[in-house]
């Protein structure tokens, strides 16, 4: 990973053209060459970025004459034109920047260009592998302690699987209440108005199978907008809040050799 502290402008042109004026920036330019532009404030987004795949070519521009290039240590820098690259601000007071970073997609014309104007600091350091992020609490966490817990519907439910298959998709849970109908359990982390509406596809598909029917739904989340809410109990549906902390620590009513 490479990180460059500098003033600098940057135009993007392809599909869009956008442009950044001079301004204290963070450049960040990973190891397959893709190039990201940071602020201080604002979001958490960068302000403008090129994606892998694409090429990256570093040049110093001179006042006059070929300009020098450089090898950026990532790829193989080019040579650029100095008076193209730097844009309007090289010509400003006779001043061109340090540096002129252009970033170019390989599957398409669209272009980053990035004239560094002064160069607070750049350095170089190496992240290793990345193990990845583990998310906790998500919709499959969900699903899988209900599984377990499945009498949070009722009591004297049981499991039928996880995943129950249709010709339109699996269900999350399908299980037996104790009245021996069926129940189909649609999980989300926060329930909203589609939620509702797969829930009802899959009732009214499973319905129709009289080895099933009657089949009642429960939309199960952790949030339930209001909305959804009176669409689920308008559609006959059961709204069940999960309780997630609640069930990751409950013990599993599940047998086991140990």
């Amino acid at each position: 990973m490479r990180i460059i502290v500098a003033d600098c402008s940057a135009r993007y042109t392809g599909r869009l053209n956008a442009s950044l004026d001079r301004a204290k920036r963070v450049l960040l330019i990973k190891a397959d060459s893709s190039c990201l532009i940071f602020s201080e404030l604002g979001s958490y987004k960068p302000l403008n970025w090129m994606t892998a795949p694409c090429t990256l070519h570093e040049s110093v521009p001179q006042c006059s004459g070929n300009e020098r290039a450089v090898n950026t240590g990532i790829v193989e820098a080019a040579e650029v034109d100095a008076a193209d690259v730097a844009g309007d601000d090289a010509l400003d007071d006779g001043c061109i920047p340090e540096k002129v970073i252009t970033v170019c997609a390989d599957k398409s014309d669209d272009v980053l260009a990035i004239d560094l104007w002064h160069i607070y600091s750049d350095q170089m350091h190496e992240l290793g592998i990345d193990p990845g992020l583990v998310k906790d609490g998500v919709e499959d966490h969900l699903q899988h302690y209900l599984a377990e817990q499945i009498d949070r519907i009722g009591k004297g439910a049981r499991l039928v699987r996880r995943e129950y298959p249709t010709a339109i998709g699996p269900v999350d849970i399908m299980a037996i209440d104790a009245e021996g109908n069926h129940v189909a359990i649609e999980i989300k982390r926060h329930g909203g108005i589609d939620g509702v509406e797969q829930l009802t596809r899959y009732c009214t598909l499973l319905n129709r199978d009289p080895l099933l029917t009657p089949v009642r739904g429960i939309f199960a989340a952790q949030t339930i907008t209001p909305q959804a809410k009176v669409l689920a109990e308008d559609r006959g549906f059961h709204c069940l809040i999960l309780d997630y902390e609640s069930m990751k620590h409950a013990e599993s009513d599940t047998l086991t050799l140990f």
